[in-house]
């Protein structure tokens, strides 16, 4: 008489699971995406900006870890090597620079430092430069662009012409002129971190109204968007509108311009060393490398490619990356 209502209660649990259970199947099927996954799933079928984005991971590593590298694989980048120079010619003994197990990529002409060593501290140098340059651009650009975009009136207008005069002055003869007369040593730093300092300001503060002027075109556009005027309803300010509402919705152009500007800073950093007003002697900088070997390049070609190489790939991984991170974030993109 018990096994009736035992197999009763199973026979009704049974339905009940099995609902249950597709149920959650169905829901699973039907789970949404958020734009940053959607953006994470593009990135990553993307190859080619999935490599550039390796190769920056592996020179931010070289630079991080500058010096342990040098002590393990290199020499120092100021120490000379006199040993491993023809004295009649003043060029590296052996072939293609000097390259051997002790010096990976050969030595300088005529003083026998270690071009692996200077690559490396010059790989630090670069980026860094690169990178908070274009940290202090974003921040002014983002700040300036979108006062100018949501205030608008005499405001946008006085941003605009700032804009406008910083875009057409010529950014390379004054940061020659500032730098050439400032001194060596500032603020406590020695001479490499103080020049450090000084181009990023200069590169940096040149650098904001391109992204200034994206980010003001933007803010024209939202600010006139439903959830604005529904937080304006609310009672809700200026600071906290541009903050809270806007700002999150420009994140994706802020962040692709950002690494965008990066291969820019990298190059300009490169002219003004090579110029001879970049990061100066006896530090190394990669466009000071390529200005050491020009008297050098038929004897040597070598100490010129190395470096050249560097920059090309370094700006063209930036590029690429940047290329891919634009078409993962564009929500009108498949």
């Amino acid at each position: 008489m018990s096994l009736g209502p035992e197999t009763s209660l199973h026979d009704e649990s049974t339905p009940t699971a099995d609902a249950a259970q597709e149920r959650d199947t169905s829901e699973k099927a039907i789970a949404g995406r958020s734009l940053k996954q959607i953006a994470w799933r593009r990135l990553k079928k993307d190859r080619v900006a999935v490599g550039g984005g390796i190769v920056i991971l592996v020179l931010i590593a070289i630079a991080i870890l500058a010096p342990l590298l040098i002590k393990l694989l290199g020499h120092p980048f100021d120490e000379y090597h006199n040993d491993k120079i023809d004295p009649t010619l003043s060029l590296p003994l052996g072939k293609l620079g000097g390259i051997s197990k002790d010096f990976l990529l050969g030595v300088e002409p005529v003083n026998g430092r270690d071009i692996f060593s200077r690559i490396v501290y010059g790989a630090q140098t670069t980026l860094t430069v690169a990178f908070l340059s274009a940290f202090l651009s974003t921040i002014l650009g983002v700040l300036f662009g979108m006062s100018a975009g949501f205030l608008g009136g005499w405001v946008d207008s006085v941003i605009s012409r700032i804009m406008d005069f910083l875009l057409a002055f010529p950014q390379l003869l004054f940061s020659i002129a500032l730098v050439s007369v400032l001194p060596q040593s500032m603020l406590g730093f020695n001479t490499r971190w103080s020049r450090t300092i000084v181009l990023i300001v200069v590169i940096g503060f040149f650098g904001w109204p391109y992204i200034g002027r994206i980010v003001r075109g933007q803010t024209l556009s939202l600010r006139e968007r439903e959830f604005v005027e529904a937080s304006r309803s609310l009672g809700a300010r200026s600071p906290r509108i541009l903050f809270r509402e806007m700002l999150p919705n420009l994140a994706a152009p802020i962040l692709v311009y950002t690494t965008l500007i990066i291969p820019t800073n990298i190059l300009t950093e490169a002219a003004l060393s090579f110029l001879g007003v970049g990061i100066p002697p006896p530090y190394p900088s990669w466009g000071g490398m390529l200005s050491d070997a020009l008297q050098f390049y038929r004897y040597d070609p070598m100490f010129m490619i190395i470096p050249g190489a560097m920059i090309f790939i370094t700006v063209l991984a930036f590029n690429l990356f940047g290329d891919g991170l634009r078409d993962a974030l564009d929500p009108k993109a498949r």
